[in-house]
């Protein structure tokens, strides 16, 4: 039977909500205010340092002849507009998409301009027109990237043909029309390869930055929610003696109001008083002994602790069977991150069965492995290598994506993020676990968690007996 609407919407709210801290912000906003400005002031400082050196060793020490005022004056806007910076704004300001852009549009312009007073395509510190391209590439979004790429290469382009020439004491110095060729080449090249190289490398890197951090909290909201027992019955113990002074007191008080028939009123109040702490002492009571968590249950069986994590979903219209050897079960720590890890493992598998999944336990005394397998339409077997990775995409159809964790925006937390079998994996592989996932040869995915017995922080140990269940 597959599930109703209201059982998925049941079994969802069960799971935790990690939000992605940027959802409901549009692409171009997921970048602002990445840029420091002191950042760049200091590198324009540093250019400008360079530019003056090249300048004062072409004119006084290679006796070059270059528009001397001109260049000088390309320098000094530069100049102008770090000052500008410096004294206007704070040095933790951190620049918006549109700034970033603009100040990195002067610079390319401003270089440009020098080079095309210094000899163009002739001057062989062109190839520093590929830096703020780079920039933009690490920092800015793809739309201000392809801006300052295009105007790069129009920059590079036009110096070709229009530039002032570099003259020495014996001539204008003239470069092979077949080297200048192949110079403009090579930058356009750069321009390509370098924006693209830094852009991918950046959003690998910022994906799995934000993957981790969901990870984090999905771990965070799981240990808290672990840890939230002891603080009841804590609280409870704490509150125990005061309430037995009040029922204590109100005893008291009533005893003398009963030998005072001129203040019934008194007497009224604190009967009251002591029934409420009555009252106040069941509900401790019942708190402390829900709240109370012994050390035994630190280590569970594998069973219990592989039901725990099922629990949310065995009421979602999908057959679900723990299948267990005959024998003496082990027993396991009772972490958060094994919990929530195999959990988010079975929702994949409900989520994409047919009809059934098999949850099938095996172990020796050096390996515990858990076996989940679904029959469900399976993995791309294109994607298998890469499940697990953070934001994976190119899945070729919707239910493919769904099931690697891809565009589930109608579900709550992260699985809208598809960080679903990323977080699994993550918090799995903290405790010394391997996954690994597969299509069965009958059909279905496979998914299989192993850990060595030293992992598990002590021997397999096995206490009492074990079946199949479902």
């Amino acid at each position: 039977m597959r599930p109703t609407a209201a059982s998925r919407r049941r079994s969802a709210s069960l799971e935790p909500e990690i939000s992605d801290p940027l959802a409901g912000l549009p692409d171009s906003e997921r970048r602002r205010d990445w840029v420091p400005l002191r950042t760049l002031t200091i590198l324009r400082w540093v250019a400008i340092a360079g530019q003056v050196a090249a300048l004062v060793v072409a004119t006084r020490l290679l006796h070059l002849d270059i528009a001397t005022g001109a260049a000088s004056l390309a320098i000094g806007a530069s100049v102008l507009v770090n000052l500008v910076a410096s004294f206007t704004a704070p040095r933790t300001r951190r620049l918006t998409e549109r700034e970033a852009a603009l100040l990195l549009i002067f610079d390319i312009l401003q270089l440009g301009l020098l080079l095309a007073l210094t000899g163009g395509l002739n001057n062989p510190f062109a190839v520093l027109l590929l830096a703020p391209v780079t920039i933009a590439a690490a920092v800015l979004h793809l739309r201000s990237t392809l801006l300052l790429g295009g105007l790069t290469l129009a920059v590079v382009t036009a110096i070709g043909p229009w530039h002032l020439p570099i003259l020495t004491p014996e001539g204008p110095v003239e470069t092979p029309d077949l080297f200048l060729w192949g110079f403009w080449i090579a930058l356009v090249i750069g321009v390509v390869f370098l924006g693209l190289y830094a852009r991918t490398v950046t959003a690998e890197t910022n994906a799995m930055s934000e993957a981790l951090t969901a990870a984090g909290l999905a771990l965070g909201r799981a240990q808290r929610l672990s840890d939230l027992d002891g603080v009841v019955a804590a609280a409870a113990h704490e509150l125990g003696t005061p309430l037995a002074t009040i029922k204590l007191v109100s005893a008291e008080m009533i005893e003398e109001l009963r030998d005072r028939p001129d203040l019934p009123h008194l007497l009224e109040d604190a009967e009251l008083l002591r029934a409420q702490a009555d009252r106040c002492r069941d509900i401790l009571r019942a708190m402390g002994q829900a709240g109370r968590r012994d050390g035994y249950l630190d280590r569970a069986l594998v069973e219990a602790v592989l039901r725990e994590a099922a629990e949310p979903h065995l009421s979602r219209g999908k057959l679900v069977e723990v299948l267990v050897p005959e024998g003496r079960q082990p027993e396991i720590p009772r972490r958060p991150e094994i919990v929530h890890g195999l959990r988010n493992l079975v929702q994949n598998a409900v989520d994409f069965a047919a009809t059934q999944v098999d949850i099938r336990l095996d172990w020796t005394p050096e390996r515990l492995s858990v076996r989940i397998h679904d029959d469900g339409p399976g993995f791309a077997p294109a994607d298998l290598e890469r499940i697990g990775d953070p934001f994976l995409r190119g899945r070729p159809s919707p239910r493919t994506a769904e099931r690697t964790g891809e565009d589930q925006s109608s579900r709550p937390g992260y699985e809208g993020m598809g960080l679903g079998l990323f977080i699994a994996k993550s918090l799995l592989e903290r405790t010394g676990a391997r996954l690994t996932f597969a299509n069965d040869a009958t059909g279905g995915a496979v998914a299989v968690v192993a850990w060595p017995a030293q992992a598990l922080a002590a021997p397999i140990t096995s206490v009492g007996t074990s079946r199949q269940t479902s």
